[in-house]
């Protein structure tokens, strides 16, 4: 019954704060935004317009849902859904700190530890374009379904690299587990040192799995209007931003873990976190989440820094370029790690 009730009180906690984290997000982004551009942003609504996005969750809310005449009118709806769902059921696999004590039992903070994690990410993050495709189909338009077929060909591009840059980490831990992927980090190094070339191929296909700039050719405003999500309004559309802020965060956690040692504090051990107790859980905690918070900048200061790709740029990238350098540096993992 306890574990139940953990797993619960887990589950409620983090579709919470994620959804929170999605709702913020543009917040952050304006501001960012207006600070890389010289410009005040947002700073009417609330302290510094900390209130803006809750007035923008309500103004979406009771704004008129539309729904065209000519749509595919179940996909049109369920469409929204696909995008959001995905990303909720990966950050169950994902560990966001050390164990915390409560009524005298250990309790670790992830869903499922899962002993292979990782290909249940991969699984789930493929499943995330489907929303996009079913949008771009059940919209019944020309430049939805452009936008469709683009994230289509993008998400197979790059889910391809995004699991070759990895490898090289499961060879080194021995383990698909992302528990035991953390733990080799607090004993050894943090993959990013020991793994960079990984690093790099991932956190670019992170860019490009999420369409976000400068890989956001299935919404490309100066091509296709809006792209996949054109025909949508209301709380519908704003289900697709929430998805999309709520990836970002996940491939931020998925970072985080993979490549930056989870929670690892540098000179401090798995010991030194179990001696301070739930003092530690909660340190733990707010280190991953000002790692996952810092690439999550990233997401911001590149899409205001670098121009949108061409179509076929972006495919280039994806098999000219991250592939072989995927391949490559699984091979030398491979030489390296020979007994």
């Amino acid at each position: 019954m306890f574990d139940i009730a953990a797993s619960l009180a887990k589950i409620i906690i983090l579709t919470h704060t994620t959804l929170i984290l999605a709702m913020y997000m543009p917040w952050v982004e304006r501001k960012v935004s207006a600070w890389i551009q010289d410009r005040v942003g947002p700073n009417r609504v609330g302290y510094a317009g900390l209130l803006q996005p809750i007035a923008d969750t309500f103004k979406f809310i009771f704004k008129e849902d539309v729904v065209p005449g000519h749509v595919n009118k179940t996909l049109f709806v369920l469409a929204p859904c696909f995008a959001v769902i995905p990303s909720l059921f990966i950050l169950a696999v994902i560990p966001f700190g050390p164990a915390v004590q409560v009524m005298g039992q250990s309790v670790d903070l992830v869903i499922a530890d899962l002993g292979v994690g990782i290909l249940f990410v991969f699984a789930f993050s493929g499943l995330a374009v489907y929303g996009i495709v079913f949008a771009g189909w059940a919209s019944n338009s020309k430049y939805p379904m452009l936008g469709g077929v683009r994230a289509s060909a993008q998400m197979i591009s790059y889910e391809i690299c995004l699991g070759l840059s990895v490898v090289g980490i499961f060879m080194g831990a021995e383990s698909l587990r992302m528990l035991d992927i953390v733990q080799q980090q607090i004993d050894g190094s943090w993959n990013i040192f020991t793994q960079p070339l990984g690093f790099l191929i991932f956190a670019i296909a992170a860019f490009a799995e999420t369409n976000r700039l400068p890989f956001d050719l299935p919404e490309a405003e100066t091509e296709l209007v809006a792209g996949y999500h054109t025909e949508y309004s209301s709380i519908k559309f704003t289900m697709f931003f929430a998805g999309e802020y709520a990836a970002m965060f996940v491939f931020a956690a998925l970072v985080t873990v993979l490549f930056l040692g989870g929670w690892d504090l540098p000179f401090m051990d798995s010991a030194s976190f179990a001696a301070m107790g739930n003092w530690g859980a909660l340190l733990g905690f707010a280190v991953f989440l000002v790692k996952s918070f810092m690439f999550l900048l990233l997401y911001v200061w590149v899409r205001f820094t670098l121009p949108r790709f061409r179509f076929d740029q972006l495919m280039n990238l994806g098999w000219k370029v991250l592939l072989p350098l995927a391949l490559v540096n699984i091979l030398i993992t491979g030489f390296l790690n020979l007994p």
